[in-house]
């Protein structure tokens, strides 16, 4: 592959997975949306038919990886160049921001909507009736659309979860298909990938939200910091290293572990 395919390729398929992704955790939490309170259910599908829809656009162009953790496992178990691995991660990483901007777009009443509702943003009445804009905002009220965050902040153990959920998705995608002819499941892995990545939510999300992907946190983290939302709360930067470490430890496993069990 060309270092023009890479680049278009992960740029647009990070992009649209992001759009997608993101999109549903905004359909489900802004409070004006037709979608909202749709579940967990919602989300887990929605972040499956994410990449889905990511990696079928991208597949041909640059192999769709669109997360540096798979990146990283394939270069450990040799099906990626190690000197295409920065511009896998850079473009990865424009891509999750470009998708994350978009959903602010596509949703950019119902974000303005939600978070000037005084049930939201915690404000609350004078005496004269009037809303006191004083009154602090609770923290992150639409952090959750754009990256993930633990029910229990340990950081270790937030950690390990993500550490196991992307040895799970990376060693889903390194194997699959896996044959004595050595044949893959060409278009179909893509398909097998996504409903990975929905039991993966289903089973194992609960915890911290199930970032498995470095670039799918941090780039919509960066953006939710620059975006002029009001009342939009903190990014939560104290957090941010996990869903980095995190799966890029659990990629570097599964690529491990794949040479040692399946190569």
């Amino acid at each position: 592959m060309s270092s023009s395919d890479i680049f278009i390729g992960e740029t647009i398929g990070t992009a649209v997975l992001i759009l997608l992704g993101g999109g549903v955790c905004a359909a489900v939490t802004l409070k004006r949306s037709k979608a909202r309170n749709a579940g967990w259910l919602a989300i887990t599908f929605g972040w499956g038919f994410a990449v889905l829809t990511g990696a079928y656009l991208a597949g041909g162009v640059s192999g769709a990886h669109l997360n540096p953790a798979v990146t990283l496992g394939l270069a450990i178990q040799g099906g990626t160049a190690w000197g295409d691995v920065p511009l896998y991660l850079g473009s990865q990483l424009l891509g999750a921001m470009i998708g994350a901007v978009l959903v602010y777009a596509v949703y950019y009443g119902q974000f303005h909507a939600h978070l000037t509702d005084p049930e939201i943003v915690g404000t609350k009445s004078t005496d004269e009736g009037m809303v006191d804009q004083t009154a602090a905002p609770k923290a992150g009220p639409v952090l959750g659309i754009f990256s993930t965050g633990p029910e229990i902040r340990n950081g270790v153990q937030n950690v390990v979860t993500e550490v196991i959920a992307t040895v799970v998705l990376v060693l889903a995608i390194l194997t699959q298909g896996l044959n004595a002819e050595g044949n893959g499941l060409g278009v179909l892995g893509a398909l097998v990938t996504a409903l990975v990545v929905v039991g993966i939510g289903l089973s194992l999300g609960g915890p911290t939200g199930y970032a498995i992907n470095p670039v799918r946190d941090l780039g919509p983290r960066i953006v939710h910091a620059v975006l002029p939302l009001p009342n939009k709360g903190g990014s939560d930067w104290g957090y941010a290293w996990v869903p980095i470490v995190g799966p890029l430890i659990g990629g570097a496993l599964a690529g491990g572990l794949y040479n040692l069990a399946f190569a």
